[in-house]
């Protein structure tokens, strides 16, 4: 489609060197076509064009002291990208890969993800290139005050939220709400995943990853399956992994594997929780640690992976959920995937999948459930603790589960019935783009050209 076509040669041109903007503005833009060909007044109102560029984009220096008193400098990111829906909504990275492209990338997708979960919220994301690891507490909180001093003048309850992502966890947001009261005087709800001391939400933590597992019940019921007694295969051993392997069970499935940056853990006996939590939420060990207290279980460190591969998707299983990070999740492996009988693909990271493995997915007709859609339980509980935080009020935990459950189960019929209204009733990585662009365009259109 010529029209698609000179809009990425804009992007390209003024948006140089990020590839990954690139990626998630192509894999969402030409599933538009039908919707772009059918209702013409997304092009008239130049829809896209207004899109893809964020309503503002902060670039900032931060200066921090490490424990020796020297001097550290990092780069500071938060791109607002649109609020048409409600205050900005995503998270905060801090992550040595973390640049413009990443973020922009992140922001663009969290924009259609917060659509779909039906809730107020615009989108928006930010971060910084900081490495967590290895620092000690006092340098963590001294760089989190820091990166807060500028970020400050750009957030607000009603303007925008941010909240944890990769390398940002309740310790980090802690931190940095402690400096945000300290400058501004204000005791509100600006950030969430907050400590449940005060104001943070029950199933936060679990959201994400339980969203991505009630999303996979949710596509497999429509198939007439289930997850009960299923092997399956979990990547990354964060927050989100944690929570999609916890899940999981609770749903009578077998989790087989978890990972990190170091390298991948296989237990056929099922991945032992209890160990998971202690290695990473408590002691943030190295998986290779696991076999020394479940010596039954295999470690493949990242070194004995087969060239181009990642072996976490190398073992027969019959559902996959990539909770890693981006592009984790290549053509190779998804030929793996598939020649193993997987069934179910569904995605608990930003964008895991590369595009030619998404196009595999989508052409062989298996449950595959897109980041923007099956990701997003950890924004649509974020945005239930911004509703807490207003109204003064806190929910228990079963009553946030049970909102969450309803939430990724509108989400995935969303999806789907805007699927079969475009004649394509599997494609879900169509009908997710098409229904939370739709939603968007339609509040841009409706707020006129600002």
């Amino acid at each position: 489609m010529e029209y698609i076509k000179e809009i990425f040669k804009y992007l390209k041109r003024t948006s140089p060197a990020q590839n990954e903007f690139y990626q998630a503005a192509e894999e969402i833009l030409i599933s538009l076509k039908p919707l772009i060909e059918k209702y013409p007044q997304y092009k008239k109102h130049k829809i896209i064009e207004r899109i893809v560029e964020p309503e503002r984009q902060i670039l900032f220096r931060v200066n921090w002291l490490d424990d020796n008193g020297e001097i550290q400098v990092n780069k500071g990111f938060r791109i607002e990208f649109n609020s048409a829906l409600g205050p900005y909504k995503g998270g905060l990275r801090f992550h040595p890969s973390v640049n413009a492209g990443v973020i922009k990338f992140l922001g663009f997708e969290q924009i259609f993800k917060n659509a779909l979960t039906g809730l107020q919220i615009g989108g928006g994301k930010g971060g910084s290139d900081f490495d967590p690891k290895g620092k000690s507490d006092n340098e963590i909180m001294r760089f989190c005050q820091a990166f807060m001093s500028e970020l400050f003048r750009h957030i607000g309850a009603s303007t925008d939220v941010p909240a944890g992502d990769i390398g940002v966890g309740a310790r980090e947001i802690g931190y940095m709400f402690g400096m945000y009261k300290k400058l501004t005087n204000k005791y509100e709800g600006v950030l969430t995943g907050k400590s449940l001391n005060w104001g943070g939400s029950l199933a936060r933590k679990e959201a994400t990853g339980y969203g991505c597992v009630y999303f996979a019940k949710y596509m497999l019921a429509d198939c007439g399956e289930t997850l009960k007694d299923k092997k399956c295969l979990v990547s990354g051993s964060g927050n989100v992994a944690i929570y999609t392997i916890e899940k999981l069970y609770h749903l009578g499935a077998l989790p087989i594997t978890c990972s990190d940056s170091r390298g991948m853990i296989l237990d056929e006996e099922g991945i032992d929780l209890d160990l998971l939590k202690e290695l990473k939420e408590n002691k943030r060990l190295s998986l290779s640690e696991y076999t020394k207290f479940k010596p039954s279980a295999k470690y493949t460190p990242i070194a004995e992976y087969e060239k181009g591969r990642n072996n976490v998707w190398s073992t027969p299983c019959y559902a996959a959920f990539p909770c890693a990070t981006q592009n984790e999740l290549n053509i190779k492996d998804a030929k793996k995937l598939l020649e193993n009988g997987c069934k179910c693909v569904c995605e608990g990271a930003n964008m895991p999948s590369t595009p030619d493995a998404v196009d595999l997915f989508v052409e062989r007709k298996i449950a595959y459930g897109p980041g923007k859609a099956a990701n997003a339980g950890g924004v649509s509980v974020s945005q239930l603790e911004m509703a807490q935080n207003a109204s003064m009020l806190k929910w228990t935990f079963e009553e946030v589960d049970t909102k969450l459950d309803g939430i990724m189960e509108n989400i995935f019929q969303t999806a789907s019935t805007t699927a079969k209204e475009f004649n394509e009733p599997s494609n879900l990585v169509l009908g997710a783009n098409i229904a939370g662009f739709r939603k968007v365009a339609d509040a841009m259109i409706e707020q006129g050209l600002v």
